[in-house]
């Protein structure tokens, strides 16, 4: 423990509660536009031009996931001609991906 605590500096205690040690680690983000299900034949007859409906509305808001675990719902956005999604309401830890708030 005491070359942990000599890289981040200052008590035990301080090393399980400083967060600096671990900002520049990567993960994987993803936000999902939405789930359906298809039938193995129609999946098979795509082809460019086809369109794949998905069972969310205009504006509704998207699942923000980071490790597989929801953190936060927001809206897609246009940013120079790229897409981004726009934090609206980050999620409590006990909340699942696709479950809505009342």
């Amino acid at each position: 423990m005491a070359d942990l605590q000599s890289l981040v500096g200052g008590s035990e205690d301080d090393v399980y509660h400083n967060h600096k040690f671990v900002e520049d680690v990567p993960m994987l983000m993803s936000v999902e536009i939405g789930r359906t299900e298809m039938n193995l034949k129609d999946i098979l007859n795509l082809k460019k031009g086809s369109v794949v409906e998905f069972p969310k509305v205009v504006g509704e808001p998207m699942d923000v996931v980071v490790s597989e675990r929801l953190m936060a719902r927001g809206e897609v956005v246009v940013v120079n001609e790229n897409y981004g999604v726009r934090i609206s309401e980050v999620t409590r830890p006990d909340e699942k991906i696709g479950e809505r708030r009342d």
